[in-house]
């Protein structure tokens, strides 16, 4: 494994991935400007905010498999490109969390006492109490957008100060919220209480541009505002007005819309303090997020798993063990309908039976038609842009669940339909003792059969004789049977005669791949209709 590195990070963190006996780890100082020559043949590429990441270094990227972002923020990195290469992007939420936190509470404070020009007009000579006079963090309504890691941990500190906590969040529940003594409120509600308000969401569509002229007149006069998340929260020239005629009487910001922002009109104005994007930027917090973006790309090189993860569904470890045995059925069954069904893919849909289906299953869907793709299409589907290049093709996909099955059956099973321009594959898997992926259904004829490596699928008249013949023909031709599965239909056609023979298939597993000489040999047996070498 190649594992570049193009920004700084704690010596520790590069001396984890200097542990791996046969890695190649490449720092900045080696890259001696030559970052696309580097990324070339790496596996794993390690930025911060500064090295853009566009679709033309990935281009360059033969191998990668993934980016780690050491920060939150993944706004240097094309995603779209990324997931098209197959390249998992991941980053570190929460590893400053404390920092920022805290930057954040020394941002109110600096406000409420008048910290700043104190200083200034006491390195100037002046003593002017009077003037400097300040307000009490206490008593005052503290109001969060966004209660995420860092809002929290926001929230966790003004309480103390004796602030009142209101907060704005979709995705966090009443009950969690009140845990913390916040109560939860529609954003204008929000704006309406809030003396302090501090910001601490994602960049989105939705959150693009959200403090602006209409949105700062639904705040209360005299309201302080703190942004330490994106500096694309808020239109700039509304914010400049504002504070221009008192009705934001303060802000402190450490992002803006450009960085740095050198011809801000913030910058003329008393009221405002301003820092250099280093909320996040203490020696505690540098060191976790560098430990923490080289320990998940370990985790993704050395075993798959994918935490943090911003193009593609995350899982914790435990996830992933419970996990990829049930991905390698999905993936198998997948591969196993495409190489015997005719037609052009069209859709796939999933089914998941028992409790596999209350899991994160977008990992085992995206197996399932990797699967599919790899046969039918091409080799370049991966967990991660497997359903992206599904999208492009014009497959559709299709998930449900059924609920856990009785204590009969297996209690896990998952079901793959593949429909093609010609025709619908049906095939249903569980995974026994723990690892190992069978087939249970194929077209709904019972069938139990380990799917792993080398398989012949045969489809045939249910009459005497077919088994032996299909033995001789394979001993004939040193091929060895390892595992020899039969299943037929239990019931007539509604337009066939009941003394004809039933459609019965049969999978057989082999010890070697078998040639399209022997092949042929099997369809010339009469009662064969079909025979297929699979490969998983």
């Amino acid at each position: 494994m190649k594992i570049v590195i193009a920004e700084k990070l704690s010596p520790s963190a590069v001396d984890l991935l200097r542990e791996e006996p046969r890695w190649t780890v490449v720092t900045p100082e080696q890259l001696d400007g030559n970052l696309p020559g580097q990324v070339e043949s790496a596996d794993a590429l390690i930025v911060r905010s500064a090295v853009q990441v566009d679709s033309a270094l990935l281009e360059r990227a033969r191998q990668l498999k993934v980016i780690g972002r050491a920060g939150v923020g993944v706004d240097n990195i094309d995603l779209d490109a990324a997931t098209r290469k197959g390249v998992a992007v991941i980053n570190t939420p929460g590893a400053n969390a404390v920092a920022v936190a805290e930057h954040t509470l020394g941002f109110m404070l600096a406000l409420a006492r008048h910290l700043c020009p104190a200083h200034v007009l006491t390195r100037a000579g002046k003593w002017e109490k009077k003037s400097l006079q300040g307000t009490e963090l206490r008593g005052k309504t503290l109001g969060i957008v966004g209660l995420g890691r860092i809002g929290m941990e926001v929230a966790r500190r003004a309480r103390p100060f004796g602030m009142h906590l209101v907060a704005h969040d979709p995705f966090v529940s009443t009950a969690v919220a009140r845990e913390h003594g916040i109560r939860l409120a529609a954003l204008e509600e929000v704006y309406a209480a809030a003396d302090y308000l501090t910001l601490h969401v994602g960049l989105t569509p939705q959150t693009s541009g959200m403090i602006n002229a209409a949105s700062l007149r639904q705040m209360k006069p005299g309201v302080k505002l703190i942004n330490c998340a994106r500096g694309e929260l808020i239109q700039t020239a509304a914010l400049v007005e504002a504070l221009r005629t008192g009705h934001v009487s303060a802000a402190a910001l450490d992002v803006f819309e450009m960085e740095p922002p050198r011809d801000s009109p913030l910058l003329a104005l008393d009221n405002v303090i301003l820092t250099p994007h280093i909320a996040g930027s203490t020696f505690e917090a540098q060191e976790a997020v560098g430990l923490q973006i080289v320990l998940q790309v370990k985790e993704y090189l050395k075993h798959g798993v994918i935490q943090n993860a911003v193009n593609v569904p995350s899982v914790s470890h435990d996830e992933y063990v419970a996990m990829q045995p049930y991905i390698l059925l999905a993936e198998r069954l997948g591969s196993l309908l495409a190489q015997i069904a005719a037609g052009h893919p069209r859709e796939i849909s999933l089914r998941y039976s028992g409790g596999v289906g209350e899991w994160k299953t977008e990992l085992i869907r995206n197996a399932a038609v990797k699967g599919v793709l790899n046969q039918a299409l091409s080799g370049d589907a991966n967990l991660v842009n497997a359903a992206t290049i599904a999208a492009s093709c014009g497959i559709r996909i299709h998930e449900n669940r059924k609920e856990k099955a009785g204590s009969g059956g297996a209690a896990n099973v998952v079901s793959v339909l593949l429909k093609t321009s010609s025709e619908e594959r049906l095939a249903k898997g569980a995974v026994l003792h723990g690892r190992s992926p069978r087939l249970l259904e194929l077209d709904g004829i019972d069938i139990e059969a380990p799917l792993e490596r080398n398989l012949i699928y045969l489809r045939n008249q249910d009459v005497p004789g077919v088994i032996g013949r299909v033995g001789t023909i394979l001993g004939e031709n040193q091929i060895n049977i390892a595992d020899f599965s039969l299943g037929r239909r239990t019931s007539y056609g509604e337009s066939a005669p009941s003394s004809a023979p039933r459609e019965a298939i049969a999978v057989v597993h082999v010890d070697g791949r078998v040639p399209d000489a022997v092949l042929e040999i099997l369809r010339q047996v009469p009662a064969i209709q079909s025979a297929k070498a699979i490969r998983l």
